[in-house]
């Protein structure tokens, strides 16, 4: 392979340049990579549903629901297949559909179009402002008396040593950013370098654009220079996620070998570093530094206090008390940008919504508390892993002062180290859920609150999914794993805010059972006090109330919520599946599907799998219930809906290399496994298109004729 590290260059300079290695594309990893044969970069077209059409509806993306999505896409990725007993060391992009069409389908293609999408978001694009202007970075600079990009670059280059990363093999033109905006056009706007950076073994080749990302940028003029909870909060999903699966172990420096870690002082030892692998590490690393500054800036410039009508600082979260007046995240903020254009920041900010969405809520309750989980430092807390210990121990990142790890909330401190402000900014939303969406006498969390009164109307989806990220707040705030862990069992810290939340999950979920669902065993698709449920029934709503009421009966174990969830998940596979196009009908006769909807789907289908599948001591063993039927509707989901019957149709719009498109000597197709995903400079648009989601609307051929 050549040789081309990147040069030390002046801070200047590398403020415009700072870039980092994604998990898999390091030097040392990309020269194994083979020339795949005939057989297998041809994928069987049997599978390929050819009696539907899926055009792409709109092109705008949305953040919120791309990240929502991706994160549900990356727990049904290689979390479920993992746990249902298979070996990860078999996967192989390169053999598509092997061992099984449903391994591949969840453990590649679920898995990395999730990770890739992320990427895209926060290291590429430049969907937001940039990581040179974060506050923590800015805060650093200052007392160094350095320039925040001579900051930032020294900080790169701590985090790579302490997850063992060589300095020199750090990519070039990363937009690393903070905070991240609500809408963009994920078209490119120069053409791709897809140009050779490195040979591999018979004609492959790493193309350019995998270690140097300048060419991957979206249209600033289109991007919806707006920041919104739910938008920034799925970013903060994905990252927390990653961060975590990164960060969740240690490996050896010589050999790059994962070690599980037995002490939070294992890497003391110069031969063991922070991260599951060296590249994994300072992708986690990255990540966690980006986390750090968002919740910072979130914290600090983001809440809205109701009284006063303006953005004031959050105070210490655990001493935050609603019933004196609402501090909440509202729904829009306006960014008027600094009019710098290769590391823009904020010149002012606007709130043009000031009302207070659930969907923004639980869209930032839930990376709050996975994020929760990552950087505990209670002492009381035993299922913290070693490595998370390790990487909050001052080195890189600072450690919370006692008073903030202590059950005295009385004399918790205003600071910035990740835990204590992650804190304040996960206390908050929880009480604002509770006190600002939650009507204790109907049972049930509203969908808005104006900042002065509660909304009267419950939405389905978002209520199951105020469940989910509750349940996910329990466990991280009495301390049990969260992450890919989320369903163990561990002994927990008994919270007050812990007994809090499984009160109202309970609530929620009984009253989808009592209020939601009907004779068919459909729910509807939300209810207004005063009035009733609703007449429609819709997919979404379907979604919601099983995941809903899956959480409920993981929080508490009570059958009578996996019962109900199995009605539903029943219902809605005999009722809305639509077995000619292999998809689910979204609304009577329609299937329009965007990426919340894609989401909650992936999600459906893996808690169907693992928590709701027919088992020996069910009274009832309904065929839609059957593991194998699951399955069959999982690889047939993804196969009509998500990659499309051929390369202009279905929402994964391009892929990447970890898919198995790899880039070959001579080969000009753009999609060099043959299957109907095609590669990122090959995609929609004049220069290709980012490997993000894409609304769709599914139809039957037979039908369009008429």
């Amino acid at each position: 392979m050549k040789n081309k590290p990147w040069k030390v260059m002046s801070s200047i300079a590398l403020a415009s340049t700072l870039v980092l290695i994604a998990g898999c594309t390091s030097e040392k990893k990309v020269a194994k990579v083979e020339k795949t044969s005939e057989q297998e970069q041809q994928v069987s077209k049997d599978g390929t549903n050819a009696s539907v059409t899926v055009p792409v509806t709109d092109y705008t993306f949305d953040t919120a629901g791309n990240m929502f999505a991706y994160a549900e896409f990356e727990l049904s990725g290689e979390p479920l297949v993992e746990g249902l007993g298979l070996d990860l060391d078999v996967l192989d992009p390169k053999k598509l559909d092997s061992p099984t069409k449903f391994d591949y389908t969840a453990g590649i293609e679920s898995y990395e179009y999730s990770e890739e999408a992320m990427y895209e978001v926060v290291e590429k694009s430049g969907l937001g402002l940039h990581l040179i202007n974060g506050p923590v970075v800015k805060e650093l600079a200052k007392k160094q008396g350095k320039e925040s990009q001579e900051l930032l670059a020294e900080r790169f280059y701590k985090l790579a040593d302490a997850v063992g990363y060589p300095r020199e093999e750090i990519h070039r033109n990363m937009f690393p950013t903070f905070i991240e905006y609500a809408k963009g056009d994920p078209h490119y706007i120069q053409e791709v370098d897809t140009s050779n950076y490195a040979s591999g073994e018979e004609n492959t080749y790493v193309p350019q654009y995998q270690v140097n990302f300048k060419s991957l940028r979206w249209d600033r003029n289109k991007m919806d220079k707006v920041l919104n909870p739910a938008a920034y909060g799925g970013a903060f999903l994905k990252q927390a996620l990653w961060a975590g699966d990164f960060m969740g172990g240690f490996h050896t420096v010589d050999g790059d070998e994962e070690l599980e870690g037995e002490t939070p002082t294992d890497d003391h030892d110069e031969n063991v570093a922070i991260g599951v692998s060296s590249a994994d590490g300072m992708q986690g690393a990255i990540l966690v530094e980006e986390i750090w500054n968002k919740l910072n800036y979130v914290r600090n410039h983001l809440f809205y206090k109701a009284n006063d009508k303006k953005l004031l600082p959050a105070s210490v979260g655990s001493q935050y008390d609603p019933s004196k007046g609402y501090v909440y995240l509202p729904h829009t903020i306006q960014v008027k940008e600094d009019g710098n254009t290769d590391v823009p920041n904020a010149e002012s900010l606007e709130v043009t919504d000031a009302r207070s969405i659930l969907t923004d809520q639980w869209l930032m309750l839930w990376p709050s508390s996975e994020f929760f989980g990552t950087t505990d430092q209670r002492p009381e807390n035993k299922n913290v892993a070693p490595s998370f210990r390790a990487l909050f121990d001052s080195d890189p990142y600072p450690a919370a002062p006692k008073v903030n790890l202590d059950n005295n909330a009385g004399n918790d401190v205003t600071v910035n180290d990740p835990y204590s402000v992650n804190r304040d900014v996960l206390l908050h939303v929880f009480k604002n859920i509770d006190a600002m969406h939650f009507n204790e006498k109907e049972g049930a969390f509203v969908a808005e609150n104006n900042g002065k009164e509660q909304g009267n109307y419950v939405d389905t989806f978002n209520a199951g999914y105020t469940i989910e990220s509750l349940r996910i707040f329990q466990r991280a705030i009495d301390g049990l794993p969260v992450g890919y862990a989320n369903a163990e069992d561990a002994e927990g810290l008994n919270t007050a805010e812990g007994k809090r939340a499984i009160e109202l999950i309970k609530k929620q979920a009984d009253f989808i059972i009592d209020k939601l669902m009907t004779d068919s065993g459909l729910v509807a698709k939300g209810y207004t006090f005063g009035k009733g449920a609703d007449e429609e029934t819709t997919l979404n709503a379907q979604l919601g109330a099983v995941r809903g009421l899956t959480a409920a009966y993981l929080a508490t174990k009570d059958e009578k919520y996996r019962n109900a969830a199995r009605t539903v998940y029943q219902a809605m596979d005999e009722m809305l599946w639509d077995n000619k196009a292999k998809a689910y009908e979204t609304v009577k006769g329609e299937m329009k599907y965007d990426a919340f909807t894609a989401g909650g789907v992936s999600a459906v289908l893996r808690v169907a799998i693992n928590n709701l599948s027919n088992m020996e001591g069910d009274k009832k063993q309904p065929g839609a219930l059957e593991a194998e039927t699951i399955i069959s509707r999982y690889v047939d989901f993804y196969e009509t809906v998500i990659d499309g019957p051929d390369l202009k149709q279905g929402m994964q719009a391009s892929e990447f290399w970890d898919t198995g498109d790899f880039y070959i000597d001579g080969d000009k197709s753009g999609n060099t496994d043959g299957d109907q995903v095609p590669q990122t400079q090959a995609g929609h648009g004049k220069y290709g298109i980012a490997p993000v989601l894409v609304p769709v609307e599914v139809k039957n051929k037979d039908k369009e004729g008429r």
